[in-house]
C-alpha cells in the first residue's frame, strides 16, 4: 500500500493529488486546513465518523501501481 493510516492527510494530498476527490467523497473536507498537516488519515477519519478501512481502500485505488513498487 502506498498510503497508510498513519500518514498525515496533508502529505497524502501533496503526494497524490487525486486523493482529494476520495476525501471529499467520504465527507472528509479538512484536507486543506492546518491540522491536516499533522493529523493522520486514521485520526481524521475517526474524528469525522468515516469508515477507516473503506477510506484506505479508496485512497489506495487512485494511487498509480507504479508508485507502490518503489
Amino acid at each position: 500500500m502506498a498510503i497508510t493510516k498513519d500518514m498525515p492527510i496533508g502529505e497524502v494530498v501533496q503526494k497524490y493529488p487525486k486523493t482529494v476527490e476520495v476525501f471529499l467523497r467520504h465527507g472528509l473536507m479538512c484536507f486543506g486546513c492546518a491540522i491536516a498537516q499533522y493529523e493522520n488519515v486514521e485520526q481524521g477519519a475517526i474524528a469525522h465518523g468515516i469508515d477507516v478501512e473503506a477510506l484506505m481502500k479508496d485512497l489506495n485505488a487512485v494511487v498509480p501501481e507504479t508508485v507502490e513498487s518503489t
